[in-house]
């Protein structure tokens, strides 16, 4: 079964730390972006990166706080967190995407997604 499948989620403070995890199983993607949507707004792009190329992009609004890499020996993305925000919190998702861009235009498939609170 082809899928992907996000983890590392959970409920954090201002100013910590998360790993999310985007393993694929059953193939290699060519390309994963994640996204993010908050309640009550359009899901956006966060960052993508290039599984062959190892190229990145990142939304301005995490620039220097959140850094994205893959391990193709595992199949997996990550996206590390740092210096969260209260405005970070959103439900999470992984996309394997035809080019490296963060928009939901390319997207082949999606992850089920994984929750992200950052909070007092």
């Amino acid at each position: 079964q082809l899928q992907l499948v996000e983890s590392g989620g959970g409920l954090v403070q201002p100013g910590g730390s998360l790993r999310l995890s985007c393993t694929a199983s059953g193939f290699t993607p060519y390309a994963i972006t994640w996204f993010r949507q908050a309640p009550g707004k359009e899901r956006e792009g966060v960052s993508c990166i290039n599984n062959r190329s190892g190229s990145t992009t990142y939304a301005d609004s995490v620039k220097g706080r959140f850094t994205i890499s893959g391990d193709n020996a595992k199949n997996t993305v990550y996206l590390q967190m740092n210096s969260l925000k209260p405005e970070d919190t959103a439900d999470y998702y992984c996309a394997e995407i035809l080019v490296c861009a963060l928009t939901v235009r390319t997207v082949i498939q999606w992850g089920q997604g994984t929750q992200v609170t950052v909070s007092s």
